[in-house]
């Protein structure tokens, strides 16, 4: 996404961001159709295969670019819906792992394309 939005809005070829990225045309090739599934890039126009960001930078979050490869973020499984635990009410460990998958889901969320560009991530 990185190598796209540095691109963008001219967009960038399949075969650069593979060169660039140091991965393999098959493996982008799945990459490529996660991140369209998920609206989040489009195809150039014209012959090439290459790709544009579909919503500006400062709209994607990282946490919207991890939703077209995984589901959502759940650091244990007790913390999945409809996960069923023996021991779920007397669980004295869960409000912890809730406030840490909390803490992951903000942090994901906080972040744009646009701020990994400006390295304006900050380390916690």
């Amino acid at each position: 996404m990185v190598e796209i939005a540095l691109k963008d809005p001219k967009g960038v070829y399949q075969k650069e961001i593979a060169r660039n990225q140091n991965i393999s045309f098959k493996y982008l090739d799945q990459i490529v159709s996660s991140l369209k599934a998920a609206d989040l890039i489009t195809n150039l126009k014209g012959k090439k295969s290459g790709y544009v960001l579909n919503l500006p930078r400062e709209d994607i979050t990282i946490y919207k670019i991890y939703r077209a490869f995984q589901p959502k973020i759940c650091i244990v499984d007790c913390l999945k819906e409809n996960y069923q635990c023996k021991a779920q009410n007397s669980c004295i460990t869960k409000p912890f792992w809730e406030g840490l998958n909390g803490l992951i889901l903000n942090y994901f969320q906080e972040y744009t394309l646009q701020d990994l560009i400006d390295g304006k991530v900050r380390e916690i």
